[in-house]
């Protein structure tokens, strides 16, 4: 006879198990924080914490059946203080009109755009007429035109004049919220120059690591010239600003992308590389080996040298989370634990949360932790499952191949959701770079930086750069397969938590229950497939318009407002180019929603008349002249600030607008 269910049973069954939901209902109080359309004050934070509290000193009187219930109550309201908590401390001035004049500041960033321009962020900003209190604590500016004055070095205080504005919204509402990113990074202005950025004074000496950085890339890319060169110095000082949009496409398209970035995969190669050498070289002195427990000096030491590491690549959110989850795995080894478990991967996502809570947003975390808890949960049940293993010499060929495919299950749908793509030879590049990276690459990285003091380091940086171009070879060749890049549309806003509640619960739940995970990712896979894209898009300034037509969106210029043309297509999964999409406007079905947009000044002053029911969206300002009594509606700049871009949808009840700012609200970082 079957046993009767109860919670108490059910909960019992999950003894021990439970730690790794620490960091899921933390980032639940995460998550509520971001999701607020209104900023709250102090009196919610009590009230949050209060209740917290409350809920942390009931799971300790309740029943033991409830107890479980308290604790994720507490942890959800401390992750929505956390937050909270975080993004004050990052207040400092936005800018809030558009400058045009003469810019100050010391470099503390260099890397590059979008459209493959250098980009300086500056701190100890000076702007004409601005008064202190209001001047962005940083600024990022891109570099256009002739700059053939000054080569970028960190700390150095430079000067021109520039265009800034204050950070944009989302390009289209429900899109990814730029003014939130650059809160966090306190960047309270960005634009660009066409004037020469000139030397104000010399690198004042406040910023060695960076300099170090910066003199490490410098002598790779001259050991190792051309793309070979700036891969290394991706990889080696995390300095991408060398890397052509050529080469950063075919790494995109073949799934590549993910070497560059300095993540769990650099830092646990370097750090699984050196504590190997370590403690094999140590084993090789028995007067050594005998006398000291050279696996937990070896675990010492590669922590050590991954911090060097750490502060050498930049130290970025994403080096920042791998670094802590290098720590907690050489941690078990100190404590005699074991290194890989799902215990150790929620400890590092709890730090990672406590000290970034913004980072839930992105998708570096999403993708890092999603990929590591697969991979720990698949490997732990094929430890204890009854599977054959093979030859030995086989086993260490499958497990890259089982790594690579379940990490690219684990991370292929939040991948998509937030680039639009999918890389359908993804695992076979990966097969044929990724244990070249760990067994090359990264080694002869390791062996190059400890012979650069003597100058000693070339031929293994061209034996490094032999590995390198392999996998270059690879990127090119696979991105130029047919079909090697599809597209998807941008899932809606509750997709993402869906899936990934169901496939927490796959892999963290004991027991049958486990498959209850399977409804709501079968759910958000229904809701993704049903996804309606608005009819009509405009954005924030008017300078571009997008119309929904059989053949994809028709865009209302084929030159302009790039980024913005590119992210609508990208969201709209068409993978055609903005001069593609431009072609389409003229060729419109008469049965698209009436949108007339004008460019200029001259434009708009030779509107005379309009239908009910159109919409004419204005790049300037409203002329005095147009008639306000016209019966169609009329868009300009002031009006798109106050809402932000606009989606328009065409029902049979009539047109259903959503602004940016409905689906934002009211933030700190979209109000200053």
């Amino acid at each position: 006879m079957a046993e009767r269910w109860s919670l108490q049973a059910e909960w019992l069954s999950q003894r021990g198990y439970l730690f790794p939901w620490v960091p899921v209902f933390l980032a639940a109080g995460i998550g509520a924080f971001f999701a607020l359309k209104f900023e709250p004050e102090a009196a919610h934070f009590l009230y949050v914490g209060g209740g917290g509290a409350l809920a942390l000193l009931a799971a300790w009187r309740l029943p033991y059946a409830w107890r479980p219930l308290g604790w994720a109550l507490a942890l959800s309201a401390a992750g929505f203080c956390l937050a909270g908590a975080r993004a004050h401390s990052k207040a400092e001035p936005v800018l809030g009109w558009r400058y045009y004049g003469p810019v100050e500041g010391r470099i503390v960033g260099i890397d590059r755009s979008s459209s493959d321009a250098v980009r300086l962020t500056l701190d100890q900003v000076r702007l004409r007429d601005v008064r202190p209190s209001r001047t962005p604590a940083r600024v990022r500016l891109s570099l256009h035109g002739d700059q053939g004055f000054m080569t970028p070095e960190p700390g150095l205080w430079v000067m021109t004049t520039a265009h800034l504005s204050p950070p944009g919204g989302p390009v289209e509402p429900g899109g990814f919220d730029f003014q939130r990113h650059a809160w966090f990074l306190q960047i309270g202005a960005w634009g660009y120059t066409r004037d020469p950025v000139l030397i104000r004074a010399p690198p004042d000496g406040s910023q060695p690591v960076f300099t170090a950085r910066m003199a490490l890339s410098r002598h790779v890319q001259e050991v190792l010239p051309g793309e070979r060169g700036a891969f290394a110095a991706a990889v080696m000082a995390g300095d991408r600003s060398g890397i052509g949009q050529e080469t950063l496409h075919a790494l995109r398209v073949s799934n590549l992308a993910h070497l560059l970035a300095i993540s769990g995969l650099h830092m646990g190669l370097l750090a699984g590389f050196v504590f190997a050498a370590l403690r094999y070289g140590l084993a090789l002195v028995p007067a050594v080996a005998l006398r000291v427990p050279s696996k937990k000096l070896a675990a010492i030491l590669a922590f050590v040298i991954a911090g060097g590491y750490l502060a050498l690549s930049g130290g970025n959110v994403a080096t920042q989370r791998a670094y802590v989850m290098v720590g907690v795995v050489l941690l078990a080894v100190l404590l005699d634990r074991r290194a890989f478990s799902l215990r150790a991967v929620a400890l590092a996502a709890v730090i990672i949360l406590v000290l970034r809570p913004e980072a839930l947003l992105g998708p570096g975390f999403q993708m890092s932790f999603a990929a590591t808890t697969a991979l720990v949960a698949a490997f732990n049940w094929l430890r204890d499952a009854p599977v054959p293993r093979g030859p030995r010499w086989v086993q260490p060929v499958l497990a890259v191949a089982l790594s690579s495919f379940v990490a690219g299950l684990a991370t292929a749908p939040i991948a998509a959701a937030h680039f639009n793509q999918i890389a359908h030879y993804g695992l076979v590049a990966n097969l044929l770079s990724v244990p070249l990276m760990g067994l090359m690459v990264m080694p002869l990285a390791v062996i190059a930086v400890l012979l650069m003091p003597f100058g000693l380091d070339a031929a293994a940086l061209w034996l490094m750069g032999q590995g390198v171009g392999w996998i270059l070879g690879v990127a090119h060749w696979v991105s130029a397969l047919e079909g090697a890049r599809g597209v998807v549309v941008s899932p809606g806003p509750v997709v993402l938590p869906l899936l990934a509640l169901g496939m927490l619960l796959l892999m963290l739940w004991r027991g049958r229950a486990r498959w209850a995970g399977l409804a709501p990712a079968a759910l958000a896979l229904v809701l993704w497939a049903g996804t309606d894209r608005p009819d009509v898009l405009i954005a924030e300034n008017g300078a571009l318009v997008g119309v929904m037509t059989p053949e994809g969106r028709a865009l209302s210029r084929a030159k302009g407002a790039g980024f913005v043309a590119s992210n609508w297509l990208e969201n709209d999964g068409d993978p055609a180019s903005q001069e593609k999409a431009a072609e389409r406007w003229a060729t419109r079905p008469a049965a698209a929603l009436p949108v007339i947009a004008l460019s200029g000044k001259r434009a708009a002053a030779r509107l005379v008349g309009c239908d009910g029911g159109a919409w004419v969206v204005l790049n300037v300002a409203r002329p005095p002249e147009m008639d306000e009594a016209m019966p169609c509606t009329v868009l300009d700049p002031a009006e798109l600030r106050e809402t932000g871009a606009l989606a328009l949808y065409q029902r049979k009840e009539g047109v259903f607008t959503v602004s940016a700012r409905q689906i934002t609200g009211a933030r700190m970082w979209n109000t200053r």
